[in-house]
């Protein structure tokens, strides 16, 4: 009975440190959110469809293709297999931090996989390396705390999306671009040898624009990403 309650009080504390752990993020989720909100009703979108994507889709870029693609009159097939491509990078993210996951069940990483973001992945990963472990319960946390205000945010941006008649003249079209951008930055700070971050970042954008020449979509970023994360473990074993 001790041992149980012991359990309880651990997940509960994990629970609670993920929520904490994501409040950094907190501010980027309601600008981006409020912006693909704004896009999407600008799309046409009720409030309705709006929630039921933030919670079954779940992805900024892919929310902000959909409503793109619904304005451009694109078919259904072409539409779910352009979000396919897109969201195709949350395989190398799932990839990724696995390793500091030891003997959960399918359902609690079909959980982990599901609720996983690129917001999510930066605070997972930097927490991973430290640690050497991740906790379910504070992983659980900090995606929950994610999720929730991505709704809210879109909610709150497809409320106010009537009265905004072009998203592109405030430049909210470009909130995603600078939210990655801002993510990079700051993961490229937080890290001692950020010179041979920086000499990544150039290898693995000099190998996009030559793999955007040569492939198709987005398959590119996935190419590129491979050769900047293989260059990066090259340097470490050289260090």
């Amino acid at each position: 009975m001790v041992e149980m309650e012991e359990i309880v009080v651990n997940n509960e504390e994990g629970f609670k440190q993920g929520v904490k752990d994501c409040i950094p993020t907190l501010l980027g989720y309601l600008s981006i959110g409020f912006a693909a909100g704004v896009v999407e009703k600008t799309s046409g979108m009720s409030i309705l469809e709006i929630v039921l994507m933030c919670i079954i889709l779940y992805a900024g870029s892919a929310q902000f293709t959909v409503a793109a693609m619904i304005l451009s009159k694109a078919s259904i097939s072409a539409t779910i297999f352009t979000v396919f491509l897109v969201n195709l990078r949350h395989l190398l993210l799932s990839a990724s931090i696995t390793p500091y996951f030891k003997g959960l069940s399918k359902l609690k990483s079909f959980i982990v996989g599901f609720e996983l973001t690129d917001e999510t992945f930066v605070v997972a990963a930097n927490k991973g390396f430290k640690d050497k472990k991740l906790d379910f319960n504070w992983m659980l946390g900090l995606n929950t705390t994610a999720h929730l205000n991505w709704l809210i945010a879109n909610v709150l941006g497809g409320m106010f999306g009537e009265f905004i008649e072009n998203p592109s003249s405030l430049g909210l079209d470009y909130a995603l671009p600078a939210m990655f951008i801002g993510l990079l930055v700051i993961q490229i700070c937080q890290e001692s040898k950020y010179k041979k971050n920086i000499i990544i970042v150039v290898i693995t954008v000099i190998s996009m624009i030559i793999c955007s020449k040569l492939f198709p979509g987005n398959i590119s970023v996935i190419i590129a990403t491979v050769i900047g994360a293989t260059i990066g473990v090259v340097m470490d074993k050289w260090n």
